[in-house]
């Protein structure tokens, strides 16, 4: 069974492509278990997510497919949601959906990862960016809110890299995932970017392994081209590591699937 759990639409306002297309490329790759998680609305940065009063546009639409695709392929409603104290919205952490997933994009009001806003690494201490980032991240893990972390070091997103040990300074977040029962998505989409590589990084993926966190796989599509992209060797990355199954969701409540099966 393939599975891809982190997907977008053109509701994020920086997608591209019909809902409907998401779904027929996902069946045409042969994809079992696929999901939608946008851009969860919340009282910051507008412009890259879905408003409060689409929300129920979004979940209707992810309902209609998954009836209209039932024979075909399982789809699951989720939200990627930005943890940032203050900003959350309690309607869509309380939302019946299958899961959400948590990440970090911001440092305060910084966008990091938005290529805008690159600048800003030049003004900053590298080592310092990532200890901020990394404490963010297990911020969010001990809120106990999320299901999956996403892109789990995606500070690395342009290439700018600690001179400390990353492990040593991911290593308090890495154990607090553990702690609070979440799974690590393991993302092709920084195969896109800058860094060239997968998130998380097989250093870090190997300390999830060596704590015994579950893992997943996303996409992270932005666009219907993009879905599917790098899984196999993202598939090979969790295998070489040591994995033996992959996890999924269904109503929150975490499910496994043999990697022999997928």
């Amino acid at each position: 069974m393939r599975v891809d759990l982190h997907n977008h639409t053109y509701l994020c306002n920086h997608a591209d492509g019909s809902m409907e297309e998401y779904v027929q490329r996902a069946i045409e790759l042969g994809i079992d278990v696929f999901g939608f998680s946008d851009h969860a609305p919340m009282g910051f940065d507008p412009k890259y997510r879905m408003s409060m009063d689409q929300t129920r546009f979004y979940e209707n639409e992810v309902k209609r497919l998954q009836e209209k695709y039932s024979d075909k392929i399982k789809i699951l409603l989720a939200y990627e949601v930005d943890f940032l104290n203050g900003f959350m919205e309690n309607s869509i952490l309380n939302a019946d959906v299958d899961y959400l997933i948590g990440s970090v994009h911001f440092l305060n009001n910084w966008g990091f990862d938005n290529p805008e806003f690159i600048a800003e690494y030049q003004h900053r201490d590298i080592d310092k960016i990532w200890e901020d980032y990394f404490k963010a991240i297990e911020a969010m893990a001990k809120s106990r809110l999320f299901d999956i972390a996403g892109h789990l070091d995606l500070i690395k997103v342009f290439k700018f890299l600690p001179k400390k040990d990353i492990r040593s300074i991911a290593q308090n977040a890495v154990k607090e995932i553990k702690r609070s029962n979440m799974v690590v998505e393991v993302s092709p989409a920084g195969l896109r970017k800058p860094i060239g590589e997968t998130y998380p990084s097989k250093q870090l993926l190997e300390l999830c392994y060596e704590l015994d966190i579950p893992v997943t796989l996303g996409s992270d599509a932005h666009k219907v081209e993009q879905i599917g992209f790098g899984y196999e060797e993202s598939l090979k990355l969790i295998e070489d590591i040591g994995y033996k199954k992959i996890a999924t969701f269904e109503k929150r409540s975490m499910k496994f699937i043999e990697l022999e099966n997928v």
